[in-house]
């Protein structure tokens, strides 16, 4: 099968010498956006892979989909100060309820965006960046409930929205944190904090089967082609991460979420019209 990259090649050569410091001054500028609530800023660093610097759908999200893998792994041991690892250990049933359905989706996801027609990937990432923008608002401008639903229902739900999870997370190249912890609030009642702690453990193995899936492939060169592109813009990331955090408080997300949502909803709208 000829590779969806041979059809559609990257504005700019993949092994063409881009500036350093633009590159992780960009990543910084995303991870200080998305420190300042709580996210990696994968769904915001897509558009500009593909928008500022070239590259093809497929390659954007590979790329997308390991530097994700990166910012969740440097994020690991802060989420474990701010929640106790005995703490999450307690959660254990509600990682592997979720795991259950995600991983299965993570494969399935990577195996349907390797095949499709790039033209119909740019659609069908418009689409996800509108589901990400309503799950912003959703998490962060709204009272997330919970379903009370009983065990023998609640245990299929959560496949159920594992699997829709980890094909949404695999297609973007992003962690799904965003979609995980308003799932783990509204079907198992657990608090926003330990959400957000138990979706990174949920993150981590479903993108790394994402990324066995796209290994396979051969457009997964791109990385290999631009691992310094990749290395740099990742460090930017962990590093306006942090600088995020500090500066949670300092913008309301009564004002901030809108901006984020308006930037999702712009970039949705010029990723259905590429070509």
């Amino acid at each position: 099968m000829t590779s969806p990259l041979a059809a559609d090649p990257p504005r700019f050569p993949v092994s063409r010498e881009r500036s350093m410091p633009v590159v992780f001054g960009a990543g910084a500028g995303i991870g200080i956006l998305g420190g300042m609530i709580g996210l990696g800023g994968a769904e915001f660093r897509l558009p500009l892979l593909i928008g500022l610097f070239g590259f093809a759908a497929l390659s954007a999200v590979i790329l997308n989909k390991a530097m994700s893998l990166v910012v969740v792994v440097g994020a690991l041991p802060a989420r474990l100060a701010a929640v106790s690892a005995s703490e999450l250990a307690g959660h254990w049933p509600v990682a592997v309820n979720l795991l259950a359905g995600s991983l299965l989706g993570a494969w399935a996801g990577a195996s349907w965006a390797v095949r499709m027609r790039s033209a119909t990937l740019y659609k069908v990432l418009a689409v996800l960046m509108v589901l990400m923008a309503a799950a912003l608002l959703a998490t962060h401008l709204a009272t997330v409930g919970t379903l009370a639903l009983p065990l023998w229902a609640q245990v299929p739900c959560g496949v159920v929205a594992g699997f829709g999870i980890g094909v949404v997370a695999a297609i973007m190249g992003v962690a799904g944190g965003e979609l995980l912890i308003p799932t783990i609030v509204l079907l198992f009642g657990l608090d926003i904090k330990t959400a957000g702690s138990l979706s990174l453990l949920v993150s981590l193995p479903t993108m790394l089967v994402a990324f066995a899936r796209y290994s396979r492939d051969g457009s997964f060169a791109v990385l290999g082609a631009n691992l310094r592109f990749t290395a740099v813009m990742a460090a930017g990331s962990i590093g306006g991460a942090l600088l995020g955090g500090l500066l949670v408080g300092v913008f309301s997300d009564l004002v901030l979420v809108p901006v984020l949502v308006v930037i999702l909803l712009v970039s949705s709208v010029k990723l259905a019209r590429h070509d």
